[in-house]
């Protein structure tokens, strides 16, 4: 299992803080230091099952600069989404956590963290 997180934001820390009392093994990634290849965050929307614009914070200051609020949300622009993502990884919703039977969740709510320690 591998959450990745922002350690400024208190659902990141929550999240952590959950897994640590349910004794769960985990990797941190930073995301905002240790980037996502496009690739990257291709596989890990294929196992939230999601695109990329509803992992995108788009009130972000990031978003705001790109316009993102009106770009396409269809399969033209899924590439062009998923290269912000990666140039702009503020942009990433978190905590996002990848689970051990090959899915993932963002885990916003501690029922989404007990959610992928179930899986």
């Amino acid at each position: 299992m591998e959450i990745w997180i922002n350690p400024a934001c208190s659902k990141c820390r929550g999240a952590v803080r959950l897994l640590d009392a349910e004794g769960v093994d985990y990797t941190v990634r930073r995301y905002l230091e240790d980037v996502p290849s496009p690739d990257e965050i291709r596989t890990v929307l294929d196992r939230l099952g999601l695109e990329p614009w509803d992992i995108t914070r788009t009130r972000e200051e990031d978003a705001r600069e790109l316009g993102l609020k009106e770009w396409p949300r269809d399969a033209d622009a899924r590439e062009r989404w998923i290269t912000a993502l990666a140039e702009h990884p503020k942009l990433i919703q978190r905590p996002i956590i990848t689970a051990e039977d090959g899915t993932a969740v963002v885990a916003r709510t501690d029922e989404a963290v007990r959610d992928a320690m179930g899986r």
